[in-house]
């Protein structure tokens, strides 16, 4: 098996996972890496100098430096970034296109290589940089305290969930999860399918279950892609899941509170539609064609762990 190293986002994390006394292993299983590649990371990149903590910035940093080190000396020139800026301008990120380049023949540009290359331009006055996603925010701390949500009689443990649906065998099991706005009671749902990233996303006037549950319907009728279960977090607004079960023909499983790994899929796409919708921003005068809008942006974005196809194209082969 080729080793590949953990992406920046990996690295955080890795780095939230072990704060939570999560053990190697675990973390392997929530990252979906073997403990072998965990181990090899903490080891090589904590900061064993001073008192032996993973910190990602510092890690992300070291392997910076060591990629610079062994740069094979490939001259890019001006004309090799054209296509670049093209898809920055589709909000792609670095390491996204530069899989899509080296996917269809182009010459590669490695995703490093486009760091560079915004950070040069921003230094000469350019807005290149205004194309990537906000940096990841500073988790507060957790302590710990009685954890009442989602105390339902019935439901359906994510332990419960048969084999194929943990390991994505097979398309139509789905994640869901609200969004929430800046200063109103307004939102959205979304729904990501687990095996091919697909995504839905529907506009709330608030996160009543009646609202949830209207949009929620609603998205199944139309998704392209069958649903035969859903699994959701312990929020209130989920609560009358059993009336969606009834009137969509589907099973409804929940995962552990504060468990947010659980739910990967819908935690991933939740941060790639805060790109549009950022945390601060009022949701009232969002409409279901802007929100149908961001769908057709995501979908046609090509994901690393599909071989940087897209949600779409994995759709239409499993169609």
């Amino acid at each position: 098996m080729k080793y590949k190293q953990l992406t920046e986002n990996e690295r955080y994390m890795l780095s939230a996972l072990r704060k939570q006394g999560l053990s190697v292993p675990q973390i392997a299983n929530a990252l979906g890496r073997h403990r072998t590649t965990i181990w090899r990371e903490v080891k090589r990149n904590s900061c064993w100098s001073i008192d032996g903590a993973y910190r990602p910035p510092i890690a992300q940093r070291r392997i910076r430096v060591r990629r610079r080190k062994s740069r094979s000396g490939i001259k890019l020139t001006e004309s090799d970034f054209i296509l670049v800026r093209v898809l920055l301008g589709y909000e792609w990120s670095p390491e996204q296109i530069s899989g899509f380049l080296k996917r269809h023949g182009h010459k590669c540009v490695s995703h490093e290589s486009i760091y560079q290359y915004i950070w040069r331009d921003k230094a000469a006055g350019g807005e290149l940089w205004q194309c990537l996603r906000q940096s990841l925010k500073r988790r507060r701390k957790r302590y710990k305290a009685y954890d009442s949500r989602g105390r339902l009689a019935d439901k359906r443990h994510i332990s419960e969930r048969p084999k194929p649906v943990e390991d994505r065998q097979e398309i139509g099991h789905w994640e869901i999860d609200t969004v929430i706005g800046h200063g109103t009671k307004d939102c959205i749902v979304t729904l990501v399918e687990r095996a091919t990233g697909y995504l839905l996303i529907g506009k709330l006037p608030d996160r009543t279950t009646a609202s949830l549950n209207k949009a929620t319907i609603r998205l199944i009728k139309n998704s392209p892609l069958p649903i035969k279960t859903i699994t959701a977090d312990n929020g209130t607004e989920f609560h009358q899941y059993k009336e969606i079960e009834k009137r969509a023909k589907v099973l409804f499983y929940f995962a552990t509170p504060h468990h947010s790994w659980e739910r990967g899929s819908n935690e991933n796409a939740n941060g790639l539609i805060r790109q549009y919708l950022p945390k601060r921003t009022s949701m009232k005068e969002v409409t279901q064609q802007q929100c149908e809008a961001i769908e057709r942006r995501l979908n046609s974005r090509p994901r690393k762990r599909f071989g940087f196809k897209t949600p779409w194209e994995m759709k239409n082969d499993y169609a």
